[in-house]
């Protein structure tokens, strides 16, 4: 399709058996409009809990979210359909950029983020993308998703600060049992949308209890204004945190092909040529969000979801999730409501979420078939997490510092390779790192 427009599928009121509606095509308008709010309450928890967990302001964060996701569509021609969320990965080194520098510090950090993954996003449309594959084989892409998500743990359960303030599961444990548990409950009983949006009905139960125990305070929900623009902040540099955001470009590039490799296997349709589009899209949106104080985007796996349910695969409901969210930006009251949420809730949302993306990682490994009999798999693995997880640091000189997952990160990439490299040099890449470690002495694949 050459340009914004779509062909009516069928009768346009119902998705014939076995078929599926084409990005190129879509249902009658009412029904586009309901599907398109679909994905608004689809990726609306996940989105607004990073700024809820991060402190950015909820209304930014939405706004540069539905102008990326406009942005997206229009780079990758309307043909590849996705809602750009807040990106998990963004947490970690939002939230020591914040503490070391403010939110414009974090800002600068997420702008550069969006410029790295613009170029790289530029590299693949026009080199094609097999040069990520050999730099990031899945062991490595694995471990780095996995080490953001552990690195994260410790504030899962919160810290307490000098003026006696906490966050996290030690803040208010009682909330945050009542919130993980709904979430876990919610998970196993209801199916289809409610059972994909267990997350937010967890944080509402959450709330909801928060608000019997008196933990929620509605001073500035009361004095915000109902319609008002987003409040937005430029963004500064602080070279001695730029390195924590380097490696979620890893992570971005990712989520950005295992969006388009889904979209493809759903559609029945080769999507590969707009793996470089999905990445420049992505960068530029996470480029735009980082120059007003917004948080970084991503593709949004829940939004595949709701595909999968509905079989419609249509951007028109895109474009319409996008309007919609858009319109949400606009009310200071919402972004006030949920700065309201309480530590308590965050504390029991965040410790499913940090867990899921350290799990992803280790769902990387499996859905490629890594194997670490290989002992290059296996030493990559095990000194990155560990580095990750455990926070090294390394100050090289005053003002500039590298923390776990900026050191997690060079460590997978750089031991993968030189570890490979040598093997091969040495005849040794098939060996396994220990006998009982190659069930039924079968061969290694080599990866």
């Amino acid at each position: 399709m050459a340009g914004i427009g779509w062909r009516v599928h069928g009768d346009g009121r119902e998705v014939r058996p076995g078929a599926v509606v084409a990005p190129g095509e879509r249902l009658s308008w009412p029904r586009t409009t309901g599907i398109g709010l679909q994905h608004v309450v689809a990726m609306f928890g996940s989105t607004i809990l990073v700024p809820a967990i991060t402190g950015f302001p909820a209304a930014t964060t939405l706004f540069f979210s539905a102008v990326g996701t406009v942005l997206f569509l229009l780079v990758t021609g309307n043909r590849l359909p996705s809602y750009l969320g807040s990106s998990f990965a963004f947490i970690a080194p939002i939230s020591a950029a914040t503490a070391t520098g403010g939110q414009a510090v974090a800002a600068g950090g997420i702008l550069l983020t969006g410029v790295l993954l613009a170029l790289v996003g530029a590299v693949v449309h026009l080199a094609g993308s097999r040069w990520i594959d050999a730099l990031m084989p899945p062991v490595v892409t694995g471990t780095i998703v996995a080490l953001i998500g552990l690195n994260l743990a410790p504030t899962a359960w919160g810290t307490c600060q000098p003026d006696g303030s906490c966050s996290g599961f030690r803040a208010a444990p009682v909330t945050a049992l009542v919130t993980l548990g709904a979430i876990v409950l919610a998970t196993v009983l209801f199916r289809g949308m409610l059972g994909r949006l267990a997350i937010l009905v967890g944080v509402v139960v959450g709330y909801a209890c928060a608000l019997l125990r008196g933990e929620v305070g509605f001073e500035r929900v009361r004095s915000a204004a109902w319609v008002g623009l987003p409040d937005f902040t430029a963004p500064s540099f602080d070279v001695g945190v730029l390195g924590l955001f380097l490696p979620v470009v890893f992570v971005l590039i990712a989520e950005n092909v295992g969006h388009v490799k889904s979209v493809a296997a759903m559609t029945d349709t080769d999507m590969d040529p707009l793996t470089g589009r999905a990445l420049l899209a992505d960068g530029l949106a996470t480029t735009l969000a980082g120059a007003g104080g917004g948080s970084g985007t991503t593709t949004y796996a829940e939004n595949i979801g709701v595909m999968a349910a509905t079989k419609v695969y249509s951007t028109a409901a895109y474009w319409v999730a996008a309007a919609a969210a858009l319109l949400l930006s606009f009310s200071p009251k919402f972004s006030a409501l949920v700065e309201s949420v309480p530590a308590g809730v965050l504390g029991g949302a965040a410790t499913l979420l940090y867990g899921m993306i350290g799990v992803l990682g280790a769902r990387i490994w499996v859905q490629n078939r890594v194997d670490f009999s290989d002992p290059v798999n296996l030493t990559t693995a095990a000194v990155a997490l560990v580095v990750g997880i455990a926070n090294f640091t390394w100050v090289p000189s005053e003002g500039l510092e590298f923390q776990g997952i900026a050191l997690g990160t060079a460590a997978a990439v750089g031991l993968f390779h030189l570890m490979r490299a040598v093997a091969r040099r040495r005849g040794t890449s098939q060996e396994a790192a220990s006998p009982a470690s190659v069930p039924g002495g079968s061969e290694l694949d080599g990866r």
